[in-house]
């Protein structure tokens, strides 16, 4: 292989298996395991690579409730709302967004007690003017992530 492409051929052979090692990558991509090595720490610290973590079925450790939380806020109060759910451990997600809300953020809870005690919690701020919650009944896709494009020359 050429070094054109190298880079997103290496993330692409990194998600299919994050926990390849260097001189596999090296085998599958027919370069040196110093060349994927350099690489690899370029993309590191670039920030294109930010970690390296299992993928957790959340179902299967008792967290089988999703919600999508959607939330108006007040102007000025939106980083701190936004560090706030950010930082509660069952948000997966958060996003400042556009459209009729601000914030759209994803939590994962035990039931819909857990669920109901840490929105009650975190919506008792009077920043928060106004918000929705929906609870997923499916998900056909979670958390999935995508090859990048290659151009084969």
């Amino acid at each position: 292989m050429t070094y054109e492409n190298l880079d997103a051929h290496l993330v692409n052979e990194l998600l299919d298996d994050g926990r390849a090692s260097l001189r596999s990558l090296a085998e599958e991509l027919d370069v040196s395991v110093t060349t994927v090595s350099n690489h690899l720490s370029d993309l590191e610290d670039g920030g294109v690579i930010e970690g390296y973590t299992p993928i957790v079925d959340y179902d299967e450790v008792g967290y089988d409730v999703t919600a999508v939380i959607q939330l108006k806020v007040e102007g000025g109060a939106l980083p701190d709302i936004t560090d706030q759910f950010r930082d509660h451990k069952q948000m997966i997600s958060v996003y400042e967004v556009t459209g009729d809300y601000d914030v759209v953020a994803i939590g994962k809870f035990t039931d819909t007690d857990d669920m109901n005690d840490l929105i009650k919690e975190l919506l008792s701020d009077a920043d928060i003017k106004e918000s929705n919650t929906s609870v997923v009944l499916n998900a056909p896709a979670e958390n999935e992530q995508f090859e990048l494009d290659v151009d084969e020359e």
